[in-house]
């Protein structure tokens, strides 16, 4: 036989891994196929829809768009057919066979075994239509695109064992049909009542008509069919006859995601410059894919109840592409593209007020239920996190929205920026924070000494975004931002500063002035400067940057990105309490001096995250120190 005609095929090694999966039971409620499977059908017939805007004729005598869900008990077959736009050939092995989706084998990785988990990963990754395999021993897409000849039309087959035949069938209608020949343990489904009890339950809010065929006396199908949906769109409804369950499934059929979300905001706008509809939602969990560059968030745009377009970011900015949802509006043309759309007068005022909707409803959650909030946050905080730099406006409204660790909570809380400012002393006016790697790695930095005697809360920051993030976020109700590791200290900063200390540490200065500048000498243009701490308590040295310098977490994140960066020259700032330093004062043996004064400055940049140079130099300096002393 002709291989253009029918020809066997192997699915891609990532779709063979999802088979076994879903084909092992990943889902525990396995109804949830014939909600995917409705989905596709209805997207289909979107497009068709979409199309026709500026191409009528596509419906040719077939004008009425709906899908059509039928069964054969003898048979054991239950079939899903819609007329939507169809797929070609190409598009049949492209859609079914293969996984056409970057951080397809990273998305596998986070397979756990565990079901629940997996099941949401598995939502997320948009690979609906393998679901059918739950309940199937083989499934059959019978399709015939809008613009083909009968003849052109495509049939494919595949029992999920790891191939599938594709083959030239004749097909008198456009659209796809869907064939499941059911399990023996899945007959269930072949059941009228529970077919139309799982869609009124997962697709009543699908804006075309779900038919099915009546019952007669003996509760056998007719020839006559019935709409069993409500097939109105979801936003178009009244809200206060919209239920919860019925936003969690409608959120659940734009998303493909398995779990409820944690928060939703309808808004219907009219009577205004614009007039529109907002139905946004705050998922749960992350995508795995949120941080990949390539990946398209956004809403779906709908004009006048037409689907327009999918995954429209223009709606949002970048920050908060993790929201979920669909716009309706009557400003723009029913021809829109993204093209357009770009320029369009109107797209600032949408985006400034589906921004707007956005923050309210996570500052909402985080007031009124603020334990979903934490887990929003553990989800989707580095995200948020981008705020600062992209929305100057929305700054204030960001701001209070994030969350950090601090020195007087545990690394399982957080606590917002109004928490921090109530918990200040009267005479603190600053907020100070402290960055490194993690949370041991920042609690037990040097620069938080003199903090931890006076009992002043320090935000911990450990994200690599966040050295990025506060060079954006100045200041917040009135107080200044400070790194601890940044710029000098003024001590009348601390409740507890003694008034006598700044002549006493004058004094030290004065005393010290010699082995400030034998140090400066030794280290040479290593460091900017070298002087006497004002942070330090038990620590003899520590390393400090100019206020406005990158830190070390910043300058590694830009150099691994190939960004040039200044060098900027720390400064070496002394404890002259500490022993060693003492020592060192009286110190006569040069080589020995200039030894120990290598390694405090090593030891130094270990403390403030940095990495050194040539770590096995520094290891064998200090076993010869140890040596001699010994």
């Amino acid at each position: 036989m002709d291989s253009k005609l029918k020809e066997k095929r192997g699915f891609e090694a990532e779709v063979k891994q999802l088979l076994h999966i879903v084909v092992h039971s990943l889902y525990s409620n396995k109804e949830i196929f014939l909600r995917e499977l409705l989905s596709n059908a209805s997207d289909a017939s979107d497009k068709l829809r979409f199309l026709a805007i500026t191409q009528p004729d596509v419906y040719g005598k077939d004008p009425h768009l709906k899908i059509r869900l039928s069964y054969d008990k003898k048979a054991q077959t239950l079939t899903i057919a819609d007329n939507g736009i169809g797929l070609s050939r190409e598009e049949v092995i492209d859609n079914l066979g293969t996984i056409a989706k970057s951080g397809t084998r990273e998305f596998l990785a986070q397979m756990t075994g565990d079901q629940k988990k997996d099941a949401t990963l598995i939502g997320q990754f948009g690979v609906g239509f393998y679901s059918a395999f739950m309940v199937a021993d083989s499934v059959t897409v019978n399709t015939r695109k809008y613009d083909a000849e009968a003849n052109e039309s495509v049939s494919w087959q595949s029992t999920g064992d790891g191939e599938y035949t594709i083959e030239s069938i004749e097909k008198p209608e456009r659209g796809t049909e869907i064939i499941l020949k059911l399990k023996d343990t899945e007959t269930e489904f072949l059941d009228q009542w529970r077919l139309r009890n799982i869609i009124s339950r997962y697709s009543d809010h699908l804006n075309i008509p779900i038919e099915m065929q009546k019952l007669d006396d003996k509760e056998e199908p007719t020839t006559e069919w019935e709409v069993v949906n409500q097939a109105k769109a979801l936003w178009t409804l009244p809200k206060a006859s919209i239920t919860e369950s019925q936003y969690q499934e409608f959120y659940k059929y734009i998303s493909h995601d398995y779990e409820a979300p944690l928060a939703y905001t309808h808004n219907k706008i009219e009577g205004g410059n614009i007039d529109y509809t907002a139905l946004l939602f705050l998922p749960a969990r992350p995508p795995f894919d949120l941080f990949q560059q390539d990946k398209h968030f956004g809403l779906k745009l709908y004009v006048q109840r037409v689907f327009i377009l999918d995954h429209v970011e223009q709606f949002l900015p970048h920050y908060l592409r993790f929201m979920r949802g669909i716009i309706d509006t009557n400003a723009l043309p029913l021809n829109i593209s993204r093209e357009i759309l770009q320029d369009h007068p109107t797209l600032n005022k949408l985006k400034g007020a589906i921004t707007r909707h956005s923050l309210d409803m996570l500052e909402k959650l985080a007031t009124a239920e603020p334990e979903k909030y934490q887990q929003f946050w553990q989800a989707f905080g580095n995200v948020l996190k981008e705020g600062p730099a992209e929305d100057h406006s929305n700054l204030a409204k960001i701001a209070k929205l994030l969350r950090f660790t601090t020195t007087r909570n545990s690394a399982s809380q957080t606590v917002s920026l109004t928490e921090y400012l109530k918990n200040m002393p009267e005479t603190q006016t600053k907020i100070y924070y402290v960055t490194a790697e993690n949370i041991p790695a920042a609690l037990g930095s040097p620069h938080l000494e003199i903090f931890k005697k006076n009992n002043i809360e320090v935000l911990l920051l450990t994200d690599r975004i966040d050295e990025w993030l506060m060079s954006h976020l100045n200041e917040f109700e009135g107080k200044s931002f400070q790194s601890v590791a940044k710029g000098d200290l003024a001590l009348n900063e601390f409740p507890e500063a003694d008034p006598d200390k700044q002549e006493k540490t004058e004094e030290d200065e004065t005393a010290l002035n010699a082995l400030i500048q034998k140090m400066k000498t030794t280290l040479g243009d290593k460091v900017k400067e070298v002087r006497l701490s004002h942070r330090l308590t038990e620590s003899p040295v520590c390393l400090v940057r100019d206020h406005d310098a990158l830190g070390p977490q910043m300058e590694r994140m830009l150099k691994a990105a190939g960004q040039p960066i200044g060098e900027a020259k720390p400064i070496f700032e002394l404890n002259p309490a500490h022993q060693i330093i003492k020592k060192l004062q009286v110190e006569n043996n040069n080589q020995l001096f200039q030894e120990w004064v290598t390694i405090l400055f090593e030891q130094a940049l270990l403390s403030e995250g940095s990495h050194l140079q040539d770590p096995a130099a520094f290891v064998k300096r200090l076993n010869k120190l140890w040596m001699e002393n010994l």
